[in-house]
């Protein structure tokens, strides 16, 4: 499946003469943006090519839903957690997630800010 507007590279979809995804287009579509809008994400793309990746995607919304899909399922299969990935990055998370469960949540969050300073000063 391709057009004038799409081209198919190593088993995915970019728009014509490009590096940008089809799935960028799809996906900032998807969000509620308008071409313009599209444009503001991706502005090495002219208008006339978004309205073409997106009429690509409208031609063949199932076969590229289903294109989308395959890639996330994908991406989420060989992602690897960050507690194994980083060790050390998840146990700083966690002990920062904790001390933040500790902070009195009672006070306003910007009376604790003011407090800090104060303190600080």
């Amino acid at each position: 499946m391709t057009s004038e507007y799409i081209d198919e590279r190593n088993g995915g979809y970019c728009i014509a003469g490009t590096r940008i995804s089809l799935d960028s287009v799809v996906y900032s579509f998807l969000r509620g943006n308008s071409p313009d809008g599209v444009h503001e994400e991706y502005p090495l793309l002219s208008l006339p090519q978004i309205r073409g990746a997106i009429t690509f995607y409208l031609e063949h919304r199932g076969a590229v839903d289903c294109y989308l899909e395959n890639k996330q399922r994908e991406f989420e299969a060989s992602a690897v957690p960050l507690s194994e990935a980083d060790p050390d990055l998840w146990a700083r998370l966690v002990r920062a997630r904790q001390a933040a469960s500790v902070v009195d949540m009672g006070e306003p969050r910007s009376a604790r800010f003011v407090s800090v300073n104060l303190m600080a000063a």
